[in-house]
């Protein structure tokens, strides 16, 4: 099992050991951010729902205001004036079958997938590569569309996908540690708006358990977040 580095054990022993506001929280991840590189920015949620019912699935989308800081690579299934649009538009692959194919063999080199409604029957074959990467054209995430130009922009304004996991877990990037303090607490914000907007019709008792932020390397927060 891997050791943490000094650095890390040092942060660890001035965090917070209560849980604290989220703009503490942000403040505490700035002021000791060790990495050599920009770290991301991270919301770890446990939701108070059972992920084994199928009704009880999360999975939607949420635009960050301030954007997510990270370079998107995005792929579009698309033919004709759809392919033509999201090329304009910044996609870095457009392809159908020869980018079905390419998939097909395990290359998921991106971050991004948006497919067309008559793309989809295809695609849908993609869904041993796809599905356990989290990157599955979905309707609900506005990846499945005949607007390919307006989900390659969205995409790359940081527009930012999110479901909760098997042991009922959501993980979601909204930044980066160089961002703004405020900027950083209102593409929380709209994370959190995001997630209470997708709770299942039929979801009982606690939504949302806890929430705790971290960075790429460091330790987790534990915020006063609540449902």
């Amino acid at each position: 099992m891997p050791k943490h580095g000094k650095k890390y054990r040092a942060v660890r022993e001035t965090a917070p050991s209560e849980e604290v506001a989220i703009e503490d929280a942000i403040a505490f991840l700035k002021e000791n951010a060790k990495a050599s590189f920009d770290e991301t920015v991270e919301l770890g949620l446990r939701m108070g729902i059972d992920p084994k019912k199928s009704d009880n699935a999360i999975r939607a989308s949420v635009a960050l205001p301030h954007g997510s800081g990270k370079a998107v690579s995005i792929i579009v299934f698309a033919e004709g004036a759809a392919a033509d649009a999201a090329k304009e538009a910044g996609a870095n692959e457009v392809g159908s079958e020869d980018l079905i194919e390419k998939v097909k063999g395990g290359w998921t080199d991106f971050d991004v997938a948006i497919a067309t409604p008559d793309a989809m029957k295809e695609v849908r074959k993609l869904g041993r590569v796809l599905g356990p990467r989290g990157l599955m054209p979905n309707p609900k995430t506005g990846t499945v569309t005949d607007d390919t130009a307006a989900a390659v922009k969205q995409a790359l304004a940081g527009k930012v996908d999110f479901r909760m996991d098997r042991h009922g877990n959501i993980n979601v990037p909204f930044g980066k540690v160089s961002f703004e303090a405020d900027a950083l607490k209102e593409n929380a914000a709209a994370v959190l708006e995001a997630i209470r907007g997708a709770k299942p019709a039929g979801a009982k008792g606690i939504y949302i358990k806890n929430v705790t932020l971290s960075t790429t390397m460091g330790v987790g927060i534990r915020t006063t977040i609540r449902d």
